[in-house]
Protein backbone atom coordinates (compact mmCIF):
# COMPACT_ATOMS: atom_id res chain seq x y z
CA UNK A 1 0.00 0.00 0.00
CA UNK A 2 1.72 3.33 -0.89
CA UNK A 3 1.14 5.91 1.61
CA UNK A 4 1.34 9.65 0.93
CA UNK A 5 2.46 12.24 3.30
CA UNK A 6 1.59 16.12 3.56
CA UNK A 7 4.09 17.26 0.94
CA UNK A 8 3.23 14.39 -1.88
CA UNK A 9 -0.73 15.18 -1.53
CA UNK A 10 0.52 18.75 -2.11
CA UNK A 11 2.36 17.99 -4.76
CA UNK A 12 -0.25 16.22 -6.87
CA UNK A 13 -2.94 18.78 -5.65
CA UNK A 14 -1.17 21.63 -7.90
CA UNK A 15 -0.63 19.19 -10.60
CA UNK A 16 -4.26 18.28 -10.34
CA UNK A 17 -5.04 21.96 -10.51
CA UNK A 18 -2.19 23.25 -13.22
CA UNK A 19 -3.82 20.57 -15.75
CA UNK A 20 -7.46 22.10 -15.19
CA UNK A 21 -5.99 25.50 -15.47
CA UNK A 22 -4.25 24.60 -18.72
CA UNK A 23 -7.87 23.11 -19.81
CA UNK A 24 -9.52 26.07 -19.80
CA UNK A 25 -7.03 27.76 -21.48
CA UNK A 26 -6.29 25.42 -23.92
CA UNK A 27 -10.60 25.37 -24.53
CA UNK A 28 -11.14 26.66 -28.21
CA UNK A 29 -12.66 29.59 -28.62
CA UNK A 30 -15.71 30.80 -30.43
CA UNK A 31 -15.89 32.50 -33.24
CA UNK A 32 -18.88 34.17 -34.90
CA UNK A 33 -18.86 31.60 -37.67
CA UNK A 34 -18.85 28.83 -35.01
CA UNK A 35 -21.94 30.41 -32.72
CA UNK A 36 -23.54 31.16 -36.01
CA UNK A 37 -23.39 26.99 -37.30
CA UNK A 38 -24.51 25.66 -33.77
CA UNK A 39 -27.53 27.76 -33.41
CA UNK A 40 -28.59 26.77 -37.34
CA UNK A 41 -28.05 23.30 -36.60
CA UNK A 42 -29.89 23.62 -32.89
CA UNK A 43 -32.70 26.43 -34.30
CA UNK A 44 -36.33 24.81 -33.30
CA UNK A 45 -37.38 27.45 -36.43
CA UNK A 46 -34.85 25.60 -39.04
CA UNK A 47 -36.26 22.10 -37.08
CA UNK A 48 -39.77 23.42 -38.07
CA UNK A 49 -39.06 24.14 -41.62
CA UNK A 50 -37.03 20.96 -42.08
CA UNK A 51 -40.25 18.92 -41.17
CA UNK A 52 -42.12 21.29 -43.19
CA UNK A 53 -39.60 19.98 -46.24
CA UNK A 54 -40.46 16.73 -45.73
CA UNK A 55 -44.54 17.61 -45.37
CA UNK A 56 -44.47 19.29 -48.92
CA UNK A 57 -42.96 16.25 -50.55
CA UNK A 58 -45.37 14.38 -49.02
CA UNK A 59 -48.21 16.77 -50.64
CA UNK A 60 -46.63 16.99 -53.67
CA UNK A 61 -46.38 13.16 -54.10
CA UNK A 62 -50.43 12.99 -52.99
CA UNK A 63 -51.27 15.68 -55.60
CA UNK A 64 -49.59 13.35 -58.41
CA UNK A 65 -52.09 10.58 -56.95
CA UNK A 66 -54.38 12.74 -57.88
CA UNK A 67 -54.38 12.08 -61.76
CA UNK A 68 -54.85 8.40 -60.79
CA UNK A 69 -58.59 6.83 -60.15
CA UNK A 70 -60.33 6.68 -57.20
CA UNK A 71 -61.37 3.29 -55.98
CA UNK A 72 -64.36 2.64 -53.78
CA UNK A 73 -65.55 -0.36 -51.80
CA UNK A 74 -68.49 -0.73 -50.54
CA UNK A 75 -70.05 -3.72 -47.44
CA UNK A 76 -73.52 -3.44 -45.83
CA UNK A 77 -75.94 -5.89 -44.23
CA UNK A 78 -79.56 -5.13 -43.83
CA UNK A 79 -82.59 -6.62 -41.87
CA UNK A 80 -85.63 -5.91 -42.86
CA UNK A 81 -89.11 -7.05 -40.96
CA UNK A 82 -92.72 -5.87 -41.99
CA UNK A 83 -94.44 -5.56 -45.37
CA UNK A 84 -91.47 -5.12 -47.99
CA UNK A 85 -90.57 -6.09 -51.30
CA UNK A 86 -89.85 -9.97 -51.69
CA UNK A 87 -86.78 -10.42 -54.08
CA UNK A 88 -87.63 -13.56 -55.01
CA UNK A 89 -91.38 -12.55 -56.35
CA UNK A 90 -91.04 -9.02 -56.72
CA UNK A 91 -94.32 -8.79 -54.44
CA UNK A 92 -94.93 -7.45 -51.26
CA UNK A 93 -95.19 -9.22 -48.80
CA UNK A 94 -94.82 -9.47 -44.72
CA UNK A 95 -91.67 -11.22 -44.13
CA UNK A 96 -88.27 -10.86 -42.76
CA UNK A 97 -85.29 -11.08 -45.03
CA UNK A 98 -81.96 -10.21 -44.06
CA UNK A 99 -79.57 -8.35 -47.76
CA UNK A 100 -75.84 -8.27 -47.91
CA UNK A 101 -74.29 -6.12 -50.22
CA UNK A 102 -71.11 -5.83 -52.54
CA UNK A 103 -69.84 -2.99 -54.70
CA UNK A 104 -66.74 -1.96 -56.13
CA UNK A 105 -66.11 0.91 -58.36
CA UNK A 106 -63.48 3.62 -59.79
CA UNK A 107 -64.12 6.91 -60.80
CA UNK A 108 -61.48 8.99 -63.08
CA UNK A 109 -61.65 12.62 -63.94
CA UNK A 110 -61.25 13.35 -67.94
CA UNK A 111 -61.52 17.12 -66.95
CA UNK A 112 -62.06 19.50 -63.60
CA UNK A 113 -61.11 22.74 -65.37
CA UNK A 114 -57.29 22.21 -65.19
CA UNK A 115 -58.01 22.10 -60.58
CA UNK A 116 -55.68 18.64 -60.20
CA UNK A 117 -53.09 20.02 -63.07
CA UNK A 118 -52.61 23.08 -61.29
CA UNK A 119 -52.75 21.86 -57.79
CA UNK A 120 -50.14 19.51 -58.41
CA UNK A 121 -47.69 22.40 -60.32
CA UNK A 122 -49.34 24.19 -56.59
CA UNK A 123 -47.47 21.42 -54.42
CA UNK A 124 -44.50 21.23 -56.71
CA UNK A 125 -43.96 24.98 -55.91
CA UNK A 126 -44.29 24.68 -52.68
CA UNK A 127 -41.51 21.89 -52.15
CA UNK A 128 -39.01 23.85 -54.25
CA UNK A 129 -39.97 26.81 -51.92
CA UNK A 130 -39.50 24.78 -48.87
CA UNK A 131 -35.83 24.72 -49.11
CA UNK A 132 -35.74 28.52 -49.87
CA UNK A 133 -37.97 29.17 -46.07
CA UNK A 134 -35.22 26.95 -44.20
CA UNK A 135 -32.49 29.18 -46.13
CA UNK A 136 -34.52 32.19 -45.15
CA UNK A 137 -34.83 30.70 -41.65
CA UNK A 138 -30.86 30.01 -41.33
CA UNK A 139 -30.38 33.27 -42.86
CA UNK A 140 -32.89 35.26 -39.89
CA UNK A 141 -31.02 33.10 -36.96
CA UNK A 142 -27.94 33.58 -38.39
CA UNK A 143 -28.53 37.42 -38.25
CA UNK A 144 -30.03 37.39 -34.94
CA UNK A 145 -26.54 35.66 -34.05
CA UNK A 146 -24.51 38.18 -35.18
CA UNK A 147 -25.70 40.54 -33.93
CA UNK A 148 -26.27 39.37 -30.55
CA UNK A 149 -22.65 37.75 -30.75
CA UNK A 150 -21.52 41.67 -31.79
CA UNK A 151 -23.00 42.63 -28.19
CA UNK A 152 -21.40 40.47 -26.29
CA UNK A 153 -18.13 40.69 -27.59
CA UNK A 154 -18.49 44.50 -27.93
CA UNK A 155 -19.30 44.31 -23.34
CA UNK A 156 -16.47 42.02 -22.91
CA UNK A 157 -13.87 44.41 -24.71
CA UNK A 158 -15.67 46.91 -23.03
CA UNK A 159 -14.45 45.42 -19.23
CA UNK A 160 -10.89 45.43 -20.84
CA UNK A 161 -11.12 49.40 -21.34
CA UNK A 162 -13.07 49.73 -17.82
CA UNK A 163 -10.07 47.89 -16.28
CA UNK A 164 -7.36 50.03 -17.91
CA UNK A 165 -9.18 53.46 -16.87
CA UNK A 166 -9.54 51.61 -13.35
CA UNK A 167 -6.22 50.84 -12.92
CA UNK A 168 -5.02 54.40 -14.15
CA UNK A 169 -7.11 55.88 -11.68
CA UNK A 170 -5.59 53.50 -8.88
CA UNK A 171 -2.22 54.69 -9.87
CA UNK A 172 -3.15 57.89 -10.39
CA UNK A 173 -4.25 58.02 -6.60
CA UNK A 174 -1.32 56.59 -5.35
CA UNK A 175 1.16 59.06 -6.87
CA UNK A 176 -1.36 62.04 -5.56
CA UNK A 177 -1.42 60.69 -2.50
CA UNK A 178 2.45 60.61 -1.94
CA UNK A 179 2.32 64.18 -3.12
CA UNK A 180 -0.22 64.92 -0.62
CA UNK A 181 2.19 63.76 2.02
CA UNK A 182 4.86 66.10 0.41
CA UNK A 183 2.30 69.02 0.35
CA UNK A 184 2.41 69.15 -3.59
CA UNK A 185 -0.78 68.82 -3.61
CA UNK A 186 -4.17 69.85 -1.25
CA UNK A 187 -6.32 67.09 0.26
CA UNK A 188 -9.69 68.12 -2.01
CA UNK A 189 -7.33 66.82 -5.17
CA UNK A 190 -7.12 63.57 -3.10
CA UNK A 191 -10.61 63.42 -2.49
CA UNK A 192 -11.68 64.14 -6.49
CA UNK A 193 -9.28 61.49 -7.49
CA UNK A 194 -10.90 58.98 -4.92
CA UNK A 195 -14.07 59.75 -6.60
CA UNK A 196 -12.67 59.19 -9.91
CA UNK A 197 -11.45 56.06 -8.51
CA UNK A 198 -14.94 55.25 -7.29
CA UNK A 199 -16.58 55.98 -10.37
CA UNK A 200 -14.67 53.66 -12.79
CA UNK A 201 -14.46 51.04 -10.27
CA UNK A 202 -18.77 51.23 -10.35
CA UNK A 203 -18.00 51.50 -14.30
CA UNK A 204 -16.45 48.01 -14.05
CA UNK A 205 -18.95 46.52 -12.36
CA UNK A 206 -21.54 47.58 -15.00
CA UNK A 207 -19.72 46.34 -17.85
CA UNK A 208 -18.98 42.72 -16.26
CA UNK A 209 -22.93 42.57 -15.44
CA UNK A 210 -24.14 44.05 -18.83
CA UNK A 211 -21.49 41.59 -20.57
CA UNK A 212 -23.07 39.20 -18.54
CA UNK A 213 -26.35 39.69 -19.57
CA UNK A 214 -25.32 39.93 -23.44
CA UNK A 215 -23.63 36.16 -23.09
CA UNK A 216 -27.28 34.57 -21.94
CA UNK A 217 -28.93 36.33 -24.46
CA UNK A 218 -26.04 35.23 -26.89
CA UNK A 219 -26.80 31.84 -25.51
CA UNK A 220 -30.52 31.82 -25.79
CA UNK A 221 -30.58 32.77 -29.07
CA UNK A 222 -27.83 29.80 -29.86
CA UNK A 223 -30.42 27.57 -27.90
CA UNK A 224 -26.62 26.80 -26.12
CA UNK A 225 -26.54 25.33 -22.68
CA UNK A 226 -26.67 27.83 -20.11
CA UNK A 227 -24.79 26.56 -17.08
CA UNK A 228 -21.90 25.65 -20.16
CA UNK A 229 -18.81 27.82 -20.54
CA UNK A 230 -19.04 29.78 -23.34
CA UNK A 231 -15.69 31.49 -24.39
CA UNK A 232 -15.88 34.38 -27.34
CA UNK A 233 -13.21 34.76 -29.61
CA UNK A 234 -12.75 38.69 -29.29
CA UNK A 235 -10.85 39.19 -31.74
CA UNK A 236 -11.55 42.74 -34.35
CA UNK A 237 -11.13 42.21 -38.31
CA UNK A 238 -9.48 44.90 -40.20
CA UNK A 239 -10.79 45.02 -43.72
CA UNK A 240 -9.50 47.93 -46.42
CA UNK A 241 -11.58 49.90 -48.48
CA UNK A 242 -12.94 48.16 -51.57
CA UNK A 243 -14.90 49.28 -54.51
CA UNK A 244 -18.34 47.16 -54.59
CA UNK A 245 -20.73 48.37 -57.10
CA UNK A 246 -24.18 48.11 -55.30
CA UNK A 247 -25.88 47.77 -58.45
CA UNK A 248 -23.86 44.95 -59.87
CA UNK A 249 -24.35 43.26 -56.17
CA UNK A 250 -28.15 43.49 -56.81
CA UNK A 251 -27.92 42.17 -60.54
CA UNK A 252 -26.35 38.61 -59.15
CA UNK A 253 -28.26 38.89 -55.44
CA UNK A 254 -31.51 40.23 -57.25
CA UNK A 255 -32.84 36.36 -57.99
CA UNK A 256 -31.15 34.37 -55.49
CA UNK A 257 -32.23 36.72 -52.27
CA UNK A 258 -34.70 33.91 -49.91
CA UNK A 259 -37.02 37.15 -49.46
CA UNK A 260 -37.46 37.23 -53.11
CA UNK A 261 -37.99 33.90 -54.07
CA UNK A 262 -40.32 33.88 -50.96
CA UNK A 263 -42.16 36.93 -52.54
CA UNK A 264 -41.95 34.92 -55.77
CA UNK A 265 -43.35 31.97 -54.91
CA UNK A 266 -45.95 33.60 -53.38
CA UNK A 267 -47.41 35.26 -56.46
CA UNK A 268 -46.76 32.14 -58.29
CA UNK A 269 -48.82 30.47 -55.00
CA UNK A 270 -51.53 33.13 -55.38
CA UNK A 271 -51.90 32.73 -59.22
CA UNK A 272 -51.97 28.96 -59.21
CA UNK A 273 -54.96 28.95 -56.07
CA UNK A 274 -56.69 31.74 -58.94
CA UNK A 275 -56.58 28.91 -61.29
CA UNK A 276 -57.74 26.46 -59.11
CA UNK A 277 -60.85 28.34 -57.91
CA UNK A 278 -61.45 29.36 -61.72
CA UNK A 279 -61.90 25.86 -62.77
CA UNK A 280 -64.51 25.32 -60.85
CA UNK A 281 -66.27 27.84 -62.87
CA UNK A 282 -65.87 25.27 -65.95
CA UNK A 283 -67.80 22.20 -67.08
CA UNK A 284 -66.19 19.00 -65.46
CA UNK A 285 -66.19 15.44 -67.16
CA UNK A 286 -65.79 12.43 -64.93
CA UNK A 287 -65.73 8.35 -66.35
CA UNK A 288 -67.37 6.03 -63.46
CA UNK A 289 -67.41 2.00 -63.39
CA UNK A 290 -67.63 -0.61 -61.42
CA UNK A 291 -69.34 -4.03 -60.37
CA UNK A 292 -72.11 -4.64 -57.36
CA UNK A 293 -73.58 -8.10 -56.40
CA UNK A 294 -75.83 -9.06 -53.54
CA UNK A 295 -76.91 -12.16 -51.22
CA UNK A 296 -80.55 -12.77 -50.10
CA UNK A 297 -82.28 -15.00 -47.81
CA UNK A 298 -85.82 -15.04 -46.26
CA UNK A 299 -85.90 -15.50 -42.39
CA UNK A 300 -89.42 -16.10 -42.42
CA UNK A 301 -89.55 -19.36 -44.21
CA UNK A 302 -88.11 -22.10 -41.46
CA UNK A 303 -87.93 -24.80 -44.41
CA UNK A 304 -86.82 -22.44 -47.39
CA UNK A 305 -83.12 -21.80 -46.59
CA UNK A 306 -82.43 -20.18 -50.21
CA UNK A 307 -79.64 -20.49 -52.31
CA UNK A 308 -75.89 -20.44 -51.30
CA UNK A 309 -74.15 -17.96 -50.76
CA UNK A 310 -71.55 -18.34 -53.31
CA UNK A 311 -74.00 -18.95 -56.14
CA UNK A 312 -76.06 -16.27 -55.08
CA UNK A 313 -72.98 -13.50 -55.13
CA UNK A 314 -71.61 -15.16 -58.71
CA UNK A 315 -75.66 -14.75 -60.40
CA UNK A 316 -76.47 -11.45 -58.83
CA UNK A 317 -73.10 -10.05 -59.90
CA UNK A 318 -73.81 -6.86 -62.63
CA UNK A 319 -71.23 -4.15 -64.17
CA UNK A 320 -71.83 -0.50 -64.96
CA UNK A 321 -70.18 2.46 -66.64
CA UNK A 322 -71.12 5.81 -67.22
CA UNK A 323 -69.83 9.46 -67.72
CA UNK A 324 -70.86 12.62 -65.95
CA UNK A 325 -71.01 15.77 -67.44
CA UNK A 326 -71.25 18.66 -64.67
CA UNK A 327 -71.91 21.85 -65.82
CA UNK A 328 -71.85 24.77 -63.08
CA UNK A 329 -74.80 27.52 -64.25
CA UNK A 330 -75.45 29.46 -60.77
CA UNK A 331 -72.82 29.28 -57.91
CA UNK A 332 -72.96 33.32 -57.06
CA UNK A 333 -70.08 32.02 -53.95
CA UNK A 334 -68.03 30.78 -56.40
CA UNK A 335 -67.64 33.50 -58.36
CA UNK A 336 -66.67 35.54 -54.92
CA UNK A 337 -64.07 33.25 -54.15
CA UNK A 338 -62.43 33.67 -58.03
CA UNK A 339 -62.20 37.28 -57.57
CA UNK A 340 -61.08 36.95 -54.19
CA UNK A 341 -58.11 34.82 -55.44
CA UNK A 342 -57.46 36.90 -58.35
CA UNK A 343 -57.52 40.28 -56.29
CA UNK A 344 -54.82 38.21 -53.82
CA UNK A 345 -52.71 37.53 -56.94
CA UNK A 346 -52.36 40.84 -57.85
CA UNK A 347 -51.56 41.63 -54.34
CA UNK A 348 -48.91 38.93 -54.23
CA UNK A 349 -47.39 40.81 -57.05
CA UNK A 350 -47.03 44.47 -55.47
CA UNK A 351 -45.28 42.69 -52.33
CA UNK A 352 -43.11 41.32 -54.95
CA UNK A 353 -42.15 44.75 -56.34
CA UNK A 354 -41.99 45.75 -52.77
CA UNK A 355 -39.72 43.37 -51.52
CA UNK A 356 -37.20 43.73 -54.93
CA UNK A 357 -37.19 47.63 -54.25
CA UNK A 358 -36.18 46.90 -50.27
CA UNK A 359 -33.51 44.96 -51.23
CA UNK A 360 -31.75 47.04 -53.47
CA UNK A 361 -32.29 49.43 -50.98
CA UNK A 362 -30.90 47.24 -48.35
CA UNK A 363 -27.50 46.72 -50.37
CA UNK A 364 -27.15 50.57 -50.77
CA UNK A 365 -27.68 51.41 -47.85
CA UNK A 366 -25.27 48.15 -46.30
CA UNK A 367 -22.40 49.00 -49.08
CA UNK A 368 -22.48 52.61 -47.93
CA UNK A 369 -22.27 52.00 -44.21
CA UNK A 370 -19.19 49.51 -44.80
CA UNK A 371 -17.35 52.16 -46.49
CA UNK A 372 -18.63 54.66 -43.99
CA UNK A 373 -17.72 52.35 -41.40
CA UNK A 374 -13.22 52.16 -42.93
CA UNK A 375 -13.69 55.68 -43.08
CA UNK A 376 -14.76 56.46 -40.17
CA UNK A 377 -12.31 54.11 -38.03
CA UNK A 378 -9.41 55.97 -40.04
CA UNK A 379 -10.20 59.33 -38.57
CA UNK A 380 -11.79 57.85 -35.00
CA UNK A 381 -7.94 55.98 -34.64
CA UNK A 382 -6.23 59.25 -35.06
CA UNK A 383 -8.53 60.90 -32.31
CA UNK A 384 -7.96 57.77 -29.82
CA UNK A 385 -3.92 58.40 -30.57
CA UNK A 386 -4.75 62.12 -29.93
CA UNK A 387 -6.82 62.05 -26.98
CA UNK A 388 -3.82 59.83 -25.52
CA UNK A 389 -1.68 61.77 -25.73
CA UNK A 390 -3.60 64.95 -24.63
CA UNK A 391 -4.41 62.96 -21.30
CA UNK A 392 -1.03 61.68 -20.97
CA UNK A 393 -0.08 65.54 -20.66
CA UNK A 394 -2.67 66.41 -18.85
CA UNK A 395 -1.73 64.14 -16.31
CA UNK A 396 2.15 65.95 -16.25
CA UNK A 397 0.23 68.84 -15.89
CA UNK A 398 -1.46 67.60 -13.06
CA UNK A 399 1.84 66.37 -11.26
CA UNK A 400 3.47 69.59 -11.95
CA UNK A 401 0.34 71.61 -10.15
CA UNK A 402 -0.86 73.45 -13.28
CA UNK A 403 -3.99 71.18 -13.93
CA UNK A 404 -6.91 70.93 -11.69
CA UNK A 405 -8.19 67.58 -10.89
CA UNK A 406 -11.53 68.28 -12.41
CA UNK A 407 -10.11 69.04 -15.92
CA UNK A 408 -7.98 65.80 -15.44
CA UNK A 409 -11.12 63.65 -15.14
CA UNK A 410 -12.36 65.24 -18.32
CA UNK A 411 -9.26 64.30 -20.23
CA UNK A 412 -9.55 60.59 -19.20
CA UNK A 413 -13.62 60.72 -20.12
CA UNK A 414 -12.73 61.78 -23.22
CA UNK A 415 -10.16 59.47 -23.72
CA UNK A 416 -12.48 56.31 -22.72
CA UNK A 417 -15.08 57.78 -24.79
CA UNK A 418 -13.24 57.48 -27.94
CA UNK A 419 -11.98 54.26 -27.26
CA UNK A 420 -15.27 52.95 -26.96
CA UNK A 421 -16.68 54.68 -30.14
CA UNK A 422 -13.83 53.38 -31.96
CA UNK A 423 -14.75 49.79 -30.63
CA UNK A 424 -18.33 50.43 -31.28
CA UNK A 425 -16.86 51.23 -35.52
CA UNK A 426 -14.64 48.22 -35.77
CA UNK A 427 -17.53 46.21 -34.44
CA UNK A 428 -20.18 47.84 -36.38
CA UNK A 429 -17.14 47.11 -39.53
CA UNK A 430 -17.39 43.58 -38.97
CA UNK A 431 -21.11 43.03 -39.34
CA UNK A 432 -21.65 45.14 -42.25
CA UNK A 433 -18.69 43.12 -44.20
CA UNK A 434 -20.44 40.09 -43.20
CA UNK A 435 -23.74 41.26 -44.42
CA UNK A 436 -22.10 42.73 -48.09
CA UNK A 437 -20.60 39.35 -48.32
CA UNK A 438 -23.95 37.98 -48.06
CA UNK A 439 -25.90 39.97 -50.57
CA UNK A 440 -22.85 39.24 -52.64
CA UNK A 441 -23.44 35.22 -52.32
CA UNK A 442 -20.86 34.48 -49.84
CA UNK A 443 -22.71 32.64 -46.91
CA UNK A 444 -20.19 32.84 -43.98
CA UNK A 445 -22.74 29.83 -42.73
CA UNK A 446 -23.47 26.20 -43.98
CA UNK A 447 -26.69 24.15 -43.58
CA UNK A 448 -26.52 20.52 -42.65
Amino acid sequence: VLVLNNDMKRTINLLIIGLNSLSIVAQEQWTMNRCISYAIEHANSVRKQRIEIRQSRYDMTMAGLDFLPTISAQLSGQYSWGRNIDPETNTYNTITTFNNYYSIGAEMRLFDGGRTFNAFRQARLARLNSETALQKAADDKAVVVMTKFIEAVYHQKSIGLASRKLADSKALLHKTRSLFELGEKSRPDVVQIESQVAEDDYNLLHQQNAAQSALLALKSEMNFPVEDLLELDTSVVSCPISTDDAGHIYEMFGSESPDVKLAVFKAENARYTYLIQRGLLLPSLSLSGGISTNYYRNLSQKTKRGEVFGRQFHNNIGEYIYLQLSIPIFAPSRWRTVHRAKSDWLEAQLVLEDTKQKLNADIVQAVSDRDGCVREIVKMEKKVESDSLAYRLSVRKYEEGMLSAFDLHTAAQTLLESRIKLLQIQLTLEMKIRLVNYYKGNRLWTLK
